[in-house]
C-alpha cells in the first residue's frame, strides 16, 4: 500500500562518453568485445521467464565479419506466440495490481544498470550484431535507452497527476487504467533503444507485452532481457519471441485479448498489420491501439543565405552515420545552384576521408549494412543510377559482400526532382541531390512537400529568418520532426519527441508523454459527498408563489 505522494528522481539525459584513446571506457569496451567474440551465445526465447528453444536453430554473424559466429537463436512458430500470449495474460492481474511506484522502480533501476554495469555489454552487443561504430552505439544503446526509461517514469507521473477540477460537494478524479489484454511490440534492427522502449513503455503503464525483436537484433535484445531480469521485472510481463513476422501477426490479430500494437519498421509491413487488425476487429474484446513509426524520405533544403560548411557537415553526418540506416537519415537534398560548387567540394572532401571496415577498429566511420537483403536492395538503386540518363554518381558507388555487407557512401546527382531515389526510401548510405536555380526557392519547397509520401524528418538551412519562416509554413505537414540549421537526425528523448505522419506513421511521439497516453484507458470517477434526496428541481415550484410577488 502506498503511504505517500512520492516524487520520482528527476529525469536527465545520460551523458555521452567519448571513448578517446586510453580512456577507461574504451579499454573496458574493447575487453568486453573480445570476450563476447570468444564464445558463441545460445539465445532462447523468454516466455513467462522460461527459456524456450525449438529445432529450428539459426546462426548470428556480424554484418561486417560474416565468417564469425556470434551465437544462435531459435525460430519459433504459432505455438510459441500462443504460449507468450498465455504467459502475458497470466501475469496481467498481478502486474496491474502493484503500485505505480513499484513499476517505476524497476525501470529506473534498469536505466542505472544500462548506464553503469551493463554499459559496455550492451554497446558491445550492438556494435557486433548491428555493425554500429562506438559513437553510434553509445548514443543509442547506452544513452537513449537509459533516457527512455528515466523520462518515461517522469512522463507517467505527469499523466497520473493530470486531474480534473472538482465543484463544491464533489470529488472528480481520473484513473489511468492499463489496457484490458496484451500489447504486441515489434521492433527494428537499427536502434537498440527502440527495441527496449517499444515493449517497456506499455509495460511501465501496467500492461503485459509480447515482444518480437528483429531477427538481426536478437543478439542485443538478449542483453535487454537480461537487464529487465536484473532490474526485477516479474516473469511474463515482457515475453521475447523469435518468430516470422507474418506468423506473429496472424496469431496476434486474431486473438480476442489483443489490445494494441507498438511498431517501428517498414511502411508496407505496418499497412499489413493495420489491415489484419481491421479484418479481425470483430474478434477483439476492445478496439486495439495502433501505434507505429515507419519509413522516411528525409530532406535537407538549403537556401543561399546558409553557410557552406554547416551544410556540408549536416549532409555527411545526416546521410551517412550508421550507413544511412536511420529512418531519419538525410536521403534527399535540395541545393541552390550558386552554392553547389563549394558544397560539392566539401562533401567530396569529407567522403574521401571516411574509413570503412569493422567496428573493432574505432577509426572507421563507416561499417556494414545489416544483411544481404538490405545490401541487395541498396545496391540495386546504385546500379540503376549508374545507367540512368537523369542521374549521375558523383561519389562512391562501389560495394562488396565478400567479407561483410560493405557499401561505399554514395551520392547521386539528379536533374529530375522526381527521380526514384528522391521518392523511395532506400535505408542505406545513399544521398540524392537536386540542384535548383536560386530564384526557384518557393517552387522547390513545393517539390519537397509533394515528391515523397513520407513525412518523418526534414531540415532547412538558412540565415534569413523570413526564409526560415516561409519554409516552416510551406513544409508544415512534410515532417513530424523539423530542424532549423541542423541535420535531420539525432532526436533526444525529452527534447525532440519523435515521430511523423503521412506514410511515416501515427506520429505518437516516442520520447514524450504523448506515447504513454496510448497505453492507458482513462476512467473518470465522480464522488458526490452529499447526494440529493428529492428528484424535484427548483424550477418545478408552484406558480402561485409568483402571483404573490
Amino acid at each position: 500500500m502506498s503511504r505517500g505522494m512520492y516524487e520520482v528522481p528527476r529525469a536527465y539525459n545520460e551523458p555521452v562518453l567519448n571513448y578517446e584513446p586510453g580512456s577507461p571506457e574504451r579499454i573496458k569496451l574493447k575487453r568486453v568485445i573480445q570476450d563476447m567474440k570468444s564464445r558463441a551465445l545460445d539465445i532462447p526465447m523468454i516466455i513467462g521467464g522460461k527459456e524456450v528453444r525449438t529445432d529450428d536453430k539459426r546462426s548470428i554473424h556480424p554484418p561486417h565479419e560474416l565468417k564469425h559466429t556470434l551465437g544462435h537463436y531459435y525460430m519459433g512458430g504459432e505455438e510459441q506466440v500462443r504460449l507468450a500470449i498465455d504467459a502475458a495474460l497470466e501475469a496481467r492481474a498481478a502486474w496491474q495490481e502493484i503500485p505505480w511506484d513499484q513499476r517505476a522502480s524497476i525501470f529506473l533501476k534498469a536505466a542505472d544498470l544500462i548506464s553503469g554495469p551493463f554499459r559496455a555489454k550492451i554497446n558491445a552487443a550492438t556494435m557486433l550484431s548491428q555493425s554500429k561504430n562506438i559513437h553510434q552505439s553509445e548514443i543509442d544503446a547506452a544513452c537513449e535507452l537509459a533516457d527512455f526509461f528515466r523520462f518515461n517514469v517522469e512522463f507517467m507521473v505527469k499523466i497520473y497527476r493530470d486531474q480534473p477540477i472538482s465543484s463544491k460537494g464533489v470529488w472528480n478524479r481520473t484513473e489511468q487504467r492499463p489496457l484490458e489484454g496484451f500489447v504486441y511490440a515489434l521492433t527494428p534492427f537499427n536502434f537498440t533503444s527502440i527495441a527496449g522502449n517499444l515493449p517497456s513503455a506499455p509495460a511501465l503503464m501496467g500492461n503485459v507485452v509480447v515482444w518480437k525483436p528483429s531477427n538481426t537484433q536478437i543478439y542485443s535484445a538478449r542483453v535487454i532481457m537480461e537487464i529487465f531480469k536484473e532490474a526485477g521485472l516479474p516473469d511474463g510481463v515482457i515475453n521475447m519471441i523469435t518468430v516470422p513476422g507474418p506468423v506473429g501477426g496472424k496469431v496476434m490479430s486474431r486473438h480476442p485479448d489483443f489490445v494494441g500494437v507498438h511498431f517501428t519498421g517498414s511502411t508496407e509491413v505496418f499497412k499489413k498489420i493495420w489491415k489484419a487488425i481491421g479484418e479481425n476487429v470483430m474478434l477483439h474484446n476492445t478496439y486495439p491501439k495502433i501505434v507505429g513509426e515507419t519509413g522516411g524520405k528525409d530532406f535537407v533544403v538549403v537556401h543561399n543565405t546558409s553557410k557552406v560548411q554547416q551544410v556540408v557537415t549536416a549532409l555527411t553526418r545526416g546521410a551517412f552515420e550508421y550507413q544511412g540506416q536511420k529512418c531519419s537519415a538525410a536521403s534527399r537534398a535540395y541545393i541552390p545552384e550558386s552554392m553547389w560548387p563549394e558544397i560539392k567540394e566539401g562533401i567530396l572532401r569529407d567522403l574521401n576521408s571516411f574509413k570503412m571496415g569493422t567496428v573493432e577498429d574505432f577509426s572507421n566511420f563507416i561499417n556494414a549494412v545489416i544483411d544481404e537483403a538490405a545490401f541487395d536492395k541498396i545496391t540495386s538503386y546504385i546500379k540503376n543510377a549508374s545507367k540512368d540518363e537523369d542521374a549521375e554518381i558523383i561519389a562512391g558507388g562501389n560495394f562488396d559482400k565478400t567479407e561483410g555487407y560493405f557499401i561505399e557512401p554514395t551520392i547521386i546527382l539528379t536533374t529530375n526532382p522526381n527521380y526514384v531515389t528522391m521518392q523511395e526510401e532506400i535505408f542505406g548510405p545513399v544521398l540524392t541531390i537536386y540542384v535548383y536555380e536560386d530564384e526557384s526557392f518557393d517552387e522547390t519547397l513545393e517539390l519537397v512537400d509533394k515528391t515523397s509520401p513520407y513525412a518523418l524528418t526534414g531540415a532547412i538551412f538558412a540565415n534569413d529568418r523570413f526564409v526560415i519562416s516561409k519554409a516552416m509554413k510551406k513544409l508544415t505537414n512534410a515532417a513530424g520532426n523539423f530542424y532549423i540549421n541542423d541535420k535531420p537526425t539525432g532526436a533526444v528523448v525529452g527534447q525532440q519527441p519523435f515521430g511523423g505522419a503521412r506514410a511515416s506513421g501515427t506520429n505518437d511521439k516516442s520520447g514524450s508523454y504523448l506515447n504513454l497516453l496510448r497505453w492507458v484507458s482513462p476512467r473518470s470517477i465522480k464522488e458526490n459527498f452529499v447526494p440529493p434526496e428529492d428528484y424535484r428541481y427548483p424550477f418545478l415550484g408552484d406558480d402561485k408563489d409568483e402571483e404573490k410577488i
